[in-house]
């Protein structure tokens, strides 16, 4: 999960590299590193750190030359320290290697380089490719026979960017975590993790597959497959624009992603999914898998499905192997970057056992795009802030889509095409409340959010976005589990916010409401009912929607009392402590 960017071209690569790092930190920050070749030697700066403390500390732009690759980490291998920050070097110090993943095998390949007389500098495992490509060149190899035989060695996930002085290119390679190549103006190429860090210079890439190795120089690029013979690659060009990838005066990414949700939505509610549903229609046993938020909104799409009669067993992607009967014949596959280590892992197992795959994912060009059978997009835009929030209402509306048009459900595709207007008015509505209620919990310690039926995922999802960011304990229950355990932890001013619409469970709701109030904790009541939020020490006015579209819009207020309470903590809601917005290690 960490962030990797390389150039090579006229201008001065620390410029075009540092300026790339800036827009992939959010996928790693503990550390933060650049090599740049001048012509007749590789310069590293690297430190631990956020990038802007290593720039201010180090200056990455004293490094002159034209070719060069940089590296954002979150660590796996090795405390971040200087010392295993990226990018790492061989002996020579003339091959240095960017890396996003694990090798698994680096041990026994490092016992191995060490009897040859090679000297380690990190704890990482990262290292382990700079020496192996350094051996192959001391065996008389060229870099680019010395690069293949190298990655041919490796197993487990890798991105890698690799620099050798003298050559005049970079090479890659790819498996199991996301790499792409841009292409720029006559003379200059990229790599990068990422899309929108080289938003700034081209809109024209380069889609690697699973196992690729590539070489790019001026001239332009070179691919060689898993089988190792030259291959041609899908070319994409994206329509984002750089600002779209910006804060646009907003304070953090959080808050203006969770503000620019009715106009992302409005692409969300307009995905195509026309292709997903002859799959559907065809499918006996059907499963969803996911993690995290998108396991919560797969929760939601699991119920739709169940009260339309076409069951749907939602796993979380880690726990998929346990679970699977091997009898799916098709799997719904969630995520927001698709490079989600663990779905994609479910993902081929499932394709092993010959399920279709239906893939829902932000990024187009992903893995998972590329490796589903069908792929519906959510199209809410660049997601930068580490925790999920337009992304996680975007899967909700096209989960709800697919669920709706598969049913012949006229009124409630109705429904969704009401979606941005009143998200707006939520949002616009609710926020000076909310941060009223974030100033009076500020000092609180202890959370609980309890809903029933559609609206438990909510729960857990609000739950989640509390505890990500302002790292304070925050559980989730069905209303009708307190009793069984959940209550013991109620206290006098805990608070508890409760999800409870009018409806056929609000008398139910209510009950638990009160065994709350009964140990003397602190409600927060959303609700659509008067008499319920009476019940609450707090309460907040919800407008009257849809009872299977409640968690698509409780959950808006909810994401705003995370950003304003992580705030007051004087805490980085984009950059959460141990999180990566791309969770590419399983």
């Amino acid at each position: 999960m960490c962030g990797i960017i390389g150039y090579i071209g006229p201008k001065k690569a620390s410029q075009v590299i540092l300026s790339g790092l800036q827009k992939v930190e959010y996928r790693g920050y503990d550390s933060a590193g650049m090599a740049v070749f001048d012509g007749s030697k590789v310069s590293v700066i690297k430190d631990a750190g956020k990038l802007g403390a290593i720039h201010a500390k180090h200056d990455f732009l004293k490094l002159e030359g034209g070719i060069g690759l940089g590296h954002t980490r979150w660590a796996t291998h090795g405390l971040p320290c200087e010392r295993n920050a990226h990018p790492h070097a061989d002996c020579s110090g003339k091959v240095a290697v960017v890396h996003n993943g694990i090798i698994e095998n680096h041990r026994a390949l490092k016992e191995e380089m060490v009897k040859k007389g090679h000297h380690f500098s990190s704890d990482t495992d990262t290292e382990i490719v700079a020496h192996l490509v350094e051996q192959g060149m001391n065996d008389g190899r060229s870099a680019e026979a010395a690069v293949r035989a190298a990655v041919a060695r490796l197993d487990g996930a890798y991105a890698l960017g690799i620099l050798i002085a003298g050559t005049n290119a970079l090479y890659l390679a790819r498996r199991h975590a996301p790499l792409i190549i841009g292409q720029g103006k006559a003379g200059e190429m990229f790599f990068s993790s990422d899309i929108p860090a080289l938003l700034e210079y081209t809109r024209d890439f380069i889609l690697l597959n699973e196992g690729d190795v590539a070489r790019i120089d001026p001239r332009g690029a070179i691919v060689w497959g898993a089988d190792g013979h030259e291959a041609k690659r899908e070319t994409l060009h994206v329509d984002w624009t750089p600002q779209m990838a910006a804060k646009g005066g907003y304070e953090h990414f959080m808050l203006k992603e969770i503000l620019e949700q009715p106009a992302a939505l409005s692409s969300a509610v307009s995905a195509d999914v026309s292709a997903a549903l002859p799959i559907l229609r065809a499918s006996k046993q059907l499963a969803l898998v996911a993690c995290g938020t998108s396991y919560y909104a797969g929760l939601v799409f699991q119920y739709l499905m169940h009260r339309q009669g076409k069951p749907c067993a939602a796993y979380i992607g880690s726990e998929y192997s346990s679970w699977t009967t091997g009898q799916e014949d098709v799997l719904i596959a969630v995520s927001q970057s698709g490079e989600t280590a663990d779905t994609l892992g479910a993902v081929r197992l499932a394709k092993e056992k010959g399920a279709k795959i239906i893939a829902i994912t932000n990024v187009v060009g992903s893995t998972l795009s590329r490796e589903a059978d069908v792929t519906l997009f959510i199209g809410v835009g660049p997601e930068v802030g580490v925790v999920a929030t337009k992304s996680f209402t975007g899967q909700l509306c096209v989960l709800c889509k697919l669920a709706y048009t598969l049913g012949a459900n006229k009124q409630g595709l109705a429904d969704l095409k009401q979606i941005p207007s009143l998200s707006a008015k939520i949002l616009e509505g609710k926020h000076a409340d909310i941060q009223k209620l974030a100033k009076a919990f500020i000092k609180r310690r202890d959370f609980f959010f309890i809903a029933r039926g559609i609206n438990y995922p909510c729960a857990l999802e609000a739950a989640l976005k509390l505890k990500e960011i302002t790292y304070l304990h925050a559980e989730a229950y069905p209303g009708g589990e307190l009793k069984h355990g959940p209550l013991s932890m109620l206290e006098k001013g805990v608070p508890v916010i409760a999800l409870a619409p009018a409806g056929p469970l609000a008398p139910k709701m209510e009950s638990n409401i009160k065994e709350c109030k009964a140990r003397e904790a602190e409600l927060v009541v959303l609700s659509d009912d008067e008499a319920m939020r009476a019940e609450g020490a707090r309460s907040l006015l919800m407008p009257t929607v849809p009872p299977e579209l409640v968690p698509l819009y409780y959950i808006l207020p909810l994401q705003l009392l995370a950003y304003h309470m992580t705030v007051l903590a004087d805490k980085d809601p984009d950059q959460p402590r141990n999180l990566a917005k791309s969770v590419t290690v399983e």
